[in-house]
């Protein structure tokens, strides 16, 4: 009894030394097969720029009749850069870069409609924008899209009670997604 209670013992320590071993082991190869440079394979590295340290991003110029959307658009775009950028925002007059946009249309798209009803059941709501990301040392654009868009998919139903600005939330943060990954550095 005591001997399977040792040999128990035994086993469990070996298995987690070998665990141990198995774990170093890849620890040690995953970073061998990384590129020090994101544009040379894979890589550790953040795909954003080193040479940028700060970003200032002003309020889009809203040219549609929707109200509001520029600040929500503008608080996302804030709250999507400092979670995955290495920049800090800052004012105009202190950034290295600044983004600068135009909200140029929003459109409400009916996707499904209810056959015994033919109330709508699935509606998208479509932000376009465009903007350039420029820098304010150079003067010269890094990134500029124009139609930039990305919706956001609601249910307008008596059943579904979802409100259009949950569609509009949805598609203002892919839009912020979006717009800060278009900022990566070429990879």
């Amino acid at each position: 009894m005591i001997r399977s209670a040792l040999r128990g013992t035994a086993g469990r320590r070996a298995c987690a030394v070998g665990a141990v071993l198995i774990g170093g082991l890849a620890c040690a190869l995953i970073p061998a097969g990384c590129a020090s440079d994101p544009t040379q394979g894979y890589s550790l590295r953040s795909t954003f720029g080193d040479d940028i340290e700060s970003i200032a991003l002003p309020i889009f110029v809203n040219n549609t009749f929707v109200r509001n959307v520029q600040f929500e658009l503008a608080d996302a775009l804030v709250k999507e850069v400092q979670g995955r950028t290495p920049w800090r925002v800052d004012s105009s007059a202190r950034a290295n870069t600044i983004l600068l946009g135009t909200i140029t249309d929003v459109q409400i798209r009916r996707i499904a409609k209810s056959r015994s009803t033919g109330l709508a059941e699935q509606d998208t709501l479509t932000i376009t924008v465009d903007f350039e990301w420029r820098d304010q040392r150079t003067g010269t654009p890094i990134v500029k899209r124009q139609g930039f868009s990305a919706s956001g998919l609601f249910v307008p139903t008596i059943t579904g009670k979802e409100y259009i600005e949950l569609g509009e939330w949805a598609a203002i943060q892919q839009l912020a997604t979006d717009i800060v990954g278009a900022m990566r550095t070429n990879w």
